[in-house]
């Protein structure tokens, strides 16, 4: 039987995020070597990593269309751990099961639940390309996002709202390989870099289930916003813990410090932010 943790479980909840990064990456060997499965590639330029506020979501997206346009090198991006969380059937409940998980709007719940997510807005902006075919936009791929609420708790697990299941759901690349999802800014829980999950699937139809995925990894935070989006009423749990943690003791990101994982930034607290990464697969 599978191992399942309340989120308030802090050392549970971090022994079930680590243990399966090594066979995960194990895993991408073999995808790499053949198996038939799709490999998880993230796209990036020499500035991927850094933040802007100059930016607009539409000259984010523009950019990044001519990233892959300009045929952007491909680095294989390493998967991670989907954690004990996901709300998909891997681990206890699953929402990919409801129809109306498929939507761009992800701070309500869904389904009997009524609740909503407070927090900065954050629009999550995945571009999808396919490595196969020289890493030209991928249309009709699906995408499952969920994330921690603003003090760090996940929908679904943890104590107070497990009726709720927002900050959950799935969307379609569009033909130019673009879908996009609006949340808030996920908190900071102790002993983890703030981060999204994320899960692809070939296509809507087999988003129905953890186990068909065919990538599985995270996006990362710069901590310069995050420090900026935990000053902010309602931050103050993920605040002090963000002092408490570095990419480096990630246990997660800090082989790599998630260099291929590491979202652009742009916004502000009163606009909201906009959060972009480019993965191949």
């Amino acid at each position: 039987m599978e191992r399942q943790c309340n989120s308030d479980d802090v050392e549970c909840a971090l022994a079930l995020d680590l243990t399966p990064i090594m066979l995960q990456r194990r895993n991408l060997l073999r995808l790499i070597a053949g198996s038939g499965l799709i490999a998880l590639v993230g796209c990036s330029s020499d500035d991927s990593a850094s933040s802007s506020t100059d930016s607009t979501p539409a000259d984010a997206a523009a950019d990044a269309a001519a990233d892959v346009s300009a045929g952007t090198s491909c680095e294989v991006t390493p998967p991670e751990t989907g954690g004990p969380f996901p709300g998909d059937g891997t681990n206890g409940p699953n929402l990919l099961t409801e129809g109306s998980v498929v939507r761009q709007d992800i701070r309500t719940s869904i389904g009997s639940a009524s609740g909503t997510a407070a927090g900065i807005t954050l629009t999550v902006n995945l571009t999808l390309v396919d490595s196969d075919a020289g890493c030209v936009p991928l249309p009709g791929a699906a995408v499952h996002v969920w994330h921690a609420t603003a003090d760090g708790r996940y929908s679904m697990y943890s104590n107070g709202i497990t009726d709720e299941n927002y900050l959950r759901g799935v969307q379609e690349s569009s033909d130019n390989g673009m879908l996009s999802f609006t949340t808030i800014h996920p908190g900071c829980y102790q002993g983890r870099w703030p981060h999204i999950h994320f899960e692809v699937y070939a296509d809507l139809a087999s988003a129905t289930n953890g186990g068909n995925a065919i990538a599985t990894s995270q996006l990362a935070f710069p901590r310069e916003t995050c420090e900026v989006v935990y000053g902010a009423a309602g931050y103050e749990t993920s605040r002090s813990n963000l002092e408490r943690v570095s990419l480096e003791s990630d246990n997660v990101f800090g082989d790599d410090g998630a260099v291929h994982q590491m979202a652009t930034m742009s916004g502000d607290n009163a606009s909201g932010w906009v959060a972009d990464l480019t993965v191949t697969v």
